[in-house]
């Protein structure tokens, strides 16, 4: 079993027609990548608190159909987190949120995960809101203490960070408990750190998304390796580093126990990724899509 723990959240994306019209499509960087790796073929389920509200239940119901678990969900009656992506030539998005008083911001430590859950993964919004962002890192220490494999991904939303300084200092307090560290180049420029600076502070590994350069991993041992972005016709880049989340435990929760072959694993993201990029708002693949 691999949780990911975090906020689920409606993306209301800019659509051609009619202008100025905005499609609400189900966001937020954790629910993509639990729904991506349930549509992966892996064991999942998210760790969240979702609105009773009707956006909350259209949320739920894209991860039922998805077969991720949902006993570690709690509920409440506050409304749904909004985002407002706005798109660029290149598919890229920026984010405006609209997130006082919303529903996942009040999650609590869940007394225990399931049975047999071999990884957790956490990371955007949930990590830079409180009170809710206090009880994501105490589940990450806690679960971290378990020997858990452990997968951060800050994704920076700087709208959201009131305090720069304050949240850097936060992060690095995070990496002796991470076990891989996944960040795009904006984060890293935004985070103003090094990758050999965070490998001597816990993470076996860092893997950087550099978007039309593909992905490159460093490990602690040293070791580096890249993977090429595939070529392909862009929608927009909505959920395409959290369908790389997804792939990434799903081939390093298999490879547990063993030397990891980074590789494979960058390339099997990579090919996910891009075909997240074909299709507008955040639709990763199908593992069948993968299989050729």
């Amino acid at each position: 079993m691999i949780v990911v723990g975090g906020e689920a959240l409606i993306d209301l994306v800019p659509v051609a027609q009619p202008p100025g019209a905005l499609l609400p499509r189900p966001g937020g960087g954790p629910y993509n990548t639990a729904l991506a790796l349930g549509r992966l073929g892996a064991e999942v389920a998210f760790c969240s608190r979702v609105s009773a509200d009707g956006f909350g239940e259209s949320l739920l119901a894209g991860l039922r159909a998805a077969g991720v678990d949902l006993s570690l969900v709690q509920r409440g009656p506050e409304p749904t987190t909004l985002a407002v992506p706005s798109l660029a030539r290149d598919g890229s998005a920026a984010y405006e949120f609209y997130v006082e008083g919303t529903a996942d911001r009040l999650f609590t430590l869940p007394q225990a995960l399931p049975a047999g859950t071999r990884a957790l993964a956490l990371g955007t919004c949930s990590l830079a809101l409180e009170p809710g962002a206090s009880a994501y890192e105490a589940l990450l220490r806690r679960e971290s203490g378990r020997g858990l494999l452990t997968l951060l991904d800050p994704n920076i939303r700087p709208a959201l960070i009131a305090d720069p300084a304050a949240y850097r200092a936060r992060f690095l307090g995070w990496l002796p408990y991470v076990s891989v560290l996944k960040l795009s180049e904006e984060d890293a420029r935004w985070l103003g750190g090094r990758v050999s600076d965070w490998l001597d502070a816990g993470p076996s590994a860092v893997v950087l998304t550099r978007g039309a350069q593909g992905l490159t991993v460093r490990t602690r041992e040293g070791a580096e390796h890249t993977a090429a972005a595939r070529r392909v016709a862009v929608a927009d880049t909505i959920g395409a580093g959290d369908t790389v989340n997804a792939a990434l435990l799903r081939r390093l929760s298999d490879q547990a126990g063993g030397p990891v072959d980074w590789p494979g694993v960058l390339a099997y993201a990579a090919h996910a990724a891009a075909l997240t990029c074909t299709r507008a708002g955040a639709e990763p693949p199908y593992a069948v899509e993968l299989s050729g």
